[in-house]
Order: C-alpha cells, then sequence, then structure tokens
C-alpha cells in the first residue's frame, strides 16, 4: 500500500482526490491538509464523507513530519512552487496547479500575472498527460498535471498534428462547468449569474492556450483558443474547428482516432456528438468528429474534476508506482 498525502485537500479537486483514493485498492490516504479546517474531521467539512474516513484536516506546516509516499499538491497557482524546493527528491510529487507546466519563465509570467520562481524545479516535472508522455511519466518523480481545457484540446488535436493532417489554423470553442471554477463563488461564478448564461471569459490570455501550444510542440498552425462558463457544473465540452490539407471519411477518421488511442482504456472514440453527460464523473474522454468539403469539427467531452484533474493524476500515479493504470479509476460515469 503507498501511503498518501494530499496538500490541499478542502477544495473541490482535493476532495475529488479523496473520493476516489477511498477505493483504490493500493493506495492508503493518511494526511490532508487544509488551512481553513485544520483540526476537523473530514466527514464534518464535507457531510456526504461521514462514516468513511477517520481523518481530520491538518495544517500544512505538519508536511515535513509526515511520511509518505506519494504526495498529491491540490493548492491555488502559486503555492506549489514555494512547497517543492524543500520535498524529498524521491517522494513521488504531483501537483494540480499550473505552477510547473509552463517551461518558459517568460511564458509563465505573461499568463500567470507572478514570476516562476524556481525555473531550476519546473525542469525537473514531466508533464503529465498520460496518453500522451506515458513512458516518461513512468520513470519521473515529478509530474506537472494537466490543465483540464489543455486535456481535452490536446487528446483531440494530437492525432492530428502527428499526421500532419491540418492546414491553417484550428479554433478551438471551449466550453466548462461551474466546478472549474472552485469551491469559493466568484462575481461571475455564483449560481444567480451562471445558472442560466452562458458566457466567453480570458480571450487569447486563458493560462492553458501556452501548454497547449507547447504540447503541439509550438506549432505553425496558429491554435486560436477561446473559453466559455456553461451552466452545468461538471463537464469540458471542448469544440476544434480546422480545414483539411486533404478529404477524410468518417472511416479514415474513426481510423486515426482508434489507431492513435485503441489501446487506451479511459479514451472512447463515438461515431457522432459525444456528450458530457456520458462522462461525468469518470475518467472518460470521449472524442467525436465530422468532416465535408475538407473542413473538420473534433469534440472532445471530459469531467473536469476526474480527467480534467484529480482522475488524471491517480491515473500518472498508477504508472509511477507501478499499479495498474485504471486502478481506482474504472467506475463507470454517471447517468442521469
Amino acid at each position: 500500500m503507498a501511503k498518501i498525502g494530499i496538500a490541499g485537500g478542502s477544495g473541490y479537486g482535493g476532495m475529488e482526490l479523496v473520493q476516489i483514493l477511498l477505493g483504490h485498492p493500493r493506495a492508503e490516504l493518511i494526511w490532508i491538509s487544509s488551512e481553513q479546517h485544520a483540526g476537523r474531521k473530514v466527514g464534518q467539512v464535507y457531510p456526504h464523507l461521514q462514516g468513511l474516513m477517520e481523518l481530520n484536516f491538518s495544517p500544512l506546516e505538519e508536511l515535513s513530519s509526515v511520511d509518505l509516499d506519494v504526495l498529491f499538491l491540490a493548492l491555488p497557482h502559486g503555492q506549489a512552487m514555494k512547497i517543492v524546493p524543500g520535498l524529498p527528491e524521491d517522494l513521488v510529487v504531483i501537483d494540480l496547479s499550473g505552477d510547473f507546466r509552463i517551461a518558459d519563465p517568460e511564458v509563465f509570467e505573461k499568463f500567470y500575472h507572478f514570476p516562476l520562481e524556481s525555473p531550476q524545479q519546473q525542469q525537473k516535472f514531466v508533464y503529465g498527460l498520460t496518453e500522451l508522455n506515458r513512458e516518461k511519466i513512468r520513470g519521473a518523480r515529478r509530474i506537472a498535471n494537466p490543465g483540464c481545457f489543455a486535456s481535452a484540446t490536446l487528446l483531440a488535436l494530437h492525432p492530428l498534428f502527428e499526421e500532419g493532417w491540418i492546414e491553417g489554423p484550428v479554433l478551438v470553442d471551449t466550453k466548462t462547468g461551474s466546478s472549474g471554477a472552485g469551491r469559493f463563488p466568484g462575481a461571475t461564478t455564483h449560481h444567480p449569474w451562471r445558472a442560466n448564461s452562458l458566457f466567453p471569459y480570458k480571450p487569447f490570455s486563458h493560462q492553458h492556450l501556452p501548454e497547449i501550444t507547447q504540447a503541439l510542440g509550438n506549432p505553425d498552425h496558429p491554435v486560436i483558443f477561446q473559453t466559455y462558463s456553461a451552466p452545468f457544473v461538471r463537464g469540458i465540452f471542448a469544440s476544434h474547428y480546422m480545414q483539411l490539407n486533404q478529404e477524410a471519411t468518417a472511416e479514415d477518421l474513426a481510423r486515426l482516432y482508434q489507431d492513435r488511442y485503441g489501446s487506451d482504456f479511459f479514451i472512447r472514440w463515438v461515431p457522432d456528438c459525444p456528450n458530457v453527460n456520458s462522462v461525468r464523473h469518470s475518467n472518460f474522454v470521449d472524442i467525436g468528429a465530422a468532416a465535408e468539403n475538407g473542413f473538420l469539427i473534433v469534440w472532445s467531452v471530459l469531467d473536469n474534476l476526474q480527467k480534467g484533474a484529480a482522475g488524471q493524476a491517480v491515473q500518472n500515479m498508477n504508472l509511477m508506482c507501478d499499479f495498474p493504470e485504471e486502478a481506482g479509476l474504472e467506475s463507470a460515469p454517471v447517468l442521469p
């Protein structure tokens, strides 16, 4: 059994980790931190976990005294980079924030609006999009877990870039559920504002854009990326529009994606339009596409708290600890 700790365990990402790890056959959660709730039982703060675990939330300062095999960092952007330099080199560390995703310090500061404190530490991190980086993840001790939008878009676009099918720019229109904004409501994230609305935010400046272009190898074909707040709780629905340099039939598209992802348990090709309801509360990604007259639309959907955050983090842990990759993540999506 691997001894697991979670720093920042009282947010939505941290709680999703707790729920997954409670059912993991090879993981024992022994430590969880929250500055706001230190000293309180997890089940008191989150009644849905009452009776399922006896842990108390601890202050983050106790981390140095805890013997762990794996540490998940589920902290706000900017905090993990202050903690990581003091951690043991052999400790498996998986960071769910954006602190270690971007290699170029200038690009990082442009999109996150504060400096990258330790570029040397960043170089130790492997980008953790499992299906695109599996072997590097397997041998790593530091993982930068991808963003939810980036996961959806990279999995949709990578086979097309890999095979050189694209002509010109790629337009990305991607929508997120309200849980992506975190546990505490803001001016544009609380229910009365968002429930019956759909609106864009961060045009040309979303922090997941540079990790997309970085993972695609800073492609010649520009990615024009726009995010939207949508009136559902869980899910990412990403639409990708582009021109092809060749004609493609439905059979060609199915073959392309099935050849690339056919052995990947969590990536599912659908013959028509995917639906966020079909992946909710799961680590699955559904991808579909349609082509006509040399133009292509690719859709991808995932649960932003699972494959977009905690589920992918556990998937990476499984590889790093030599567990079955699907361990703890086999649950079917929940519908309705």
